[in-house]
């Protein structure tokens, strides 16, 4: 197995970026993680992350948010630096929620049978808070808890929202079949899976 270090923004990215590569064959091993809060560590250490794609692969997963379009996001993060070939840079579009909510069959075992899915969760321009607005109407009640704020909360979503989400992921999300709705997805799929192979042929 080639060695693996993943770059993510959160404990929900990294969660993903871990599904992500367990789907891949020949098979990645991850032997680093690597996530602070928000996308300024992963922009910051871009120079760090092309040094260690020198030595071993790396996965780097962020969200685009505001900015226009990833090949946008990638010149403002990449600026004069040549990206080694085994740095794999992928942005989901807008935000991993998208990801989450392209699995329909997934969702609903979360939220229950009620509730109009999106068709194309690329196109939403804050999934996050979709997310929320099916939990806060649809969602069983323990799960509510966990992932919407109660009132008066700074934050914007409830403190056990990483960790649901996480375990959720990690149990019930398909990948392959959040692909069908998620053209950012299907494209990060097929990028992970070609850098499957060239480790492969490398070792």
């Amino acid at each position: 197995m080639a060695g693996l270090a993943i770059a993510t923004e959160d404990e929900l990215s990294e969660a993903v970026a871990l599904r992500l590569v367990a789907d891949v064959e020949p098979a990645l091993q991850v032997t680093q993680t690597l996530r602070r809060n928000g996308f300024g560590y992963l922009r910051a250490k871009m120079a760090s992350w092309c040094e260690l794609a020198h030595h071993q692969p790396v996965f780097l997963l962020t969200d685009l948010d505001q900015v226009v379009c990833p090949v946008e996001l990638l010149g403002q993060w990449r600026g004069a630096l040549t990206l080694p070939s085994d740095l794999l840079m992928r942005v989901a579009v807008r935000e991993v929620e998208a990801w989450l909510l392209a699995d329909h069959e997934a969702m609903r075992g979360l939220f229950g049978e009620r509730g109009r899915l999106p068709i194309e969760p690329d196109q939403l321009p804050d999934p996050k808070a979709r997310l929320l607005q099916l939990a806060t109407k649809y969602a069983p009640r323990d799960v509510r808890a966990d992932l919407v704020k109660t009132t008066g909360a700074m934050a914007s979503q409830g403190i056990g929202y990483n960790a649901r989400l996480t375990q959720w992921v990690q149990s019930c999300w398909r990948p392959d079949r959040a692909a069908e709705r998620s053209p950012s997805l299907l494209r990060a799929r097929i990028r992970l899976q070609e850098l499957a192979q060239r480790s492969a042929r490398a070792r």
